[in-house]
């Protein structure tokens, strides 16, 4: 007689440990007291125990958080197995656990990282982001593309989002071929005007942009220029292969390949869910460099980052950007309106997803001055200048929908009611 599926199993979701923090890693030497920076333990025992209450529905095998105050680091911790606890991954399966050291996919986090070396290009004055994108690639400029800047691609107004839906993922590791269908790509939405996300479309050409204004490709560019001088340890499009095994693994869960959702990510990404997530642990894939979609970084590599947003463009004490090309960077270029591709009230800047206020889709209510950008599917990093704050959360459940959701909501609430918006007087940040 056939045993009926457990309800864990309807649902999608992984097994729990009943001792909690047999699965937990706290980076104690690096978290501060919480004190120092106007805030209580108390407080922050509370926003870890949301992020408990959320591992516990589910959804995510693993949950990481880092939390930046006036500069300090006031939390980062993480729950969870970066391999072995999938939904459909046995006891007998080796478990391995989550520290904020190990390297996780950015997914489409990683247009943030892209975003800000083509404003670093244009601060050394290689380019200019209100010259079309057909100055620096000629070919780009067929079937009426000749007009669409590197301004308007870098906001979500470029014109053709989903120009690589149908395309295989393979073609993907070759960024010739990929440009070359970009070229010979048409238009979709008119350039300039609504708000449509490009999923996969821009980072290539940001790339080829790069290659042909510097002699480098985007890859050693951004090691030159923001993770040697910062001394990150992962931060690279995708991972070398003696890191390979390191990384942490992807799992498909909730609700994500039934109707609508089904759906829903063929129409935004071209493929359902359980394909990209399959593909997203493809050593192919974390070996190419897909800029759009496959930087590879730590919780505290993506921490720093922010960070070095957050403080002007300078980190410990080296400069990467001037302070206007990062205020450049998170200027909004639009009012919240609804993105016709991922069909979601958006506010974006040239290459930042913006929070809004009162109510703050991505980053909590209050947000109107936070920048960041979302990784497939609700990982979050981001800085508020207001709250003088950076908090990178990441985690590796893919579910559009599922338990997991309120519990989210629920944190984004706390951290923004824990540390409310400062007075300007307080506010160290430049920005």
């Amino acid at each position: 007689m056939s045993r009926l599926p457990s309800f864990s199993s309807l649902l999608n979701t992984i097994a729990i440990p009943k001792d909690l923090e047999s699965v937990e890693t706290w980076d104690s030497d690096a978290e501060c007291d919480p004190h120092e920076v106007g805030m209580t333990t108390a407080q922050v025992n509370a926003l870890w125990g949301s992020v408990r209450h959320m591992y516990r529905k589910g959804n995510h095998p693993c949950i990481t958080l880092c939390l930046r105050k006036h500069g300090r680091v006031v939390l980062s911790r993480a729950i969870g197995h970066s391999r072995g606890n999938g939904p459909q991954e046995g006891p007998e399966t080796e478990k391995i656990l989550m520290n904020t050291d190990t390297p996780i996919g950015l997914f489409s986090a990683s247009k943030a990282i892209t975003a800000m070396l083509v404003h670093l290009l244009a601060e050394k004055g290689h380019i200019d982001l209100h010259e079309p994108i057909a100055t620096y690639i000629p070919e780009f400029g067929r079937h009426k593309k000749e007009h669409i800047t590197i301004h308007q691609l870098l906001s979500h107004q470029g014109g053709f989002p989903t120009a690589l839906n149908d395309t295989p993922f393979e073609t993907w590791f070759d960024h010739q071929a990929v440009i070359e269908l970009l070229c010979d790509a048409r238009l979709q939405y008119p350039a300039g005007k609504p708000l449509q996300y490009h999923a996969v479309s821009g980072g290539h050409l940001f790339a080829e942009i790069i290659q042909r204004v510097t002699g480098k490709n985007i890859a050693d560019y951004l090691q030159e220029v923001i993770v040697k001088p910062l001394g990150m340890q992962y931060l690279d499009y995708g991972v070398s292969a003696d890191n390979l095994h390191k990384i942490a693994l992807n799992y498909s869960t909730g609700y994500s390949d039934n109707f609508p959702f089904k759906a829903y990510m063929k129409r935004a990404f071209g493929h359902p869910m359980k394909d990209v997530v399959k593909f997203s642990n493809d050593p192919r894939f974390l070996k190419s460099v897909i800029p759009s979609a496959n930087v590879v970084a730590s919780t505290r590599d993506t921490s720093m980052f922010f960070e070095l947003l957050l403080n002007g463009g300078t980190l410990n004490g080296v400069q990467v950007f001037k302070p206007e090309t990062v205020r450049e960077a998170i200027r909004p270029v639009c009012d919240f309106g609804m993105d016709r591709v991922i069909l979601l009230p958006m506010r974006y800047s040239a290459g930042m997803m913006l929070g809004n206020s009162p109510f703050g889709l991505l980053y909590g209510p209050h947000t109107g001055k936070a920048f960041g950008h979302m990784g497939f599917t609700n990982m979050l990093s981001w800085a508020d200048p207001s709250r003088d704050i950076s908090v990178t959360f990441l985690n590796t459940g893919k579910a559009l929908f599922g338990l997991h959701v309120p519990a989210a909501v629920s944190i984004l609430k706390q951290i923004s009611k824990i540390c409310p918006v400062l007075p300007q007087t307080e506010r160290r940040s430049p920005l």
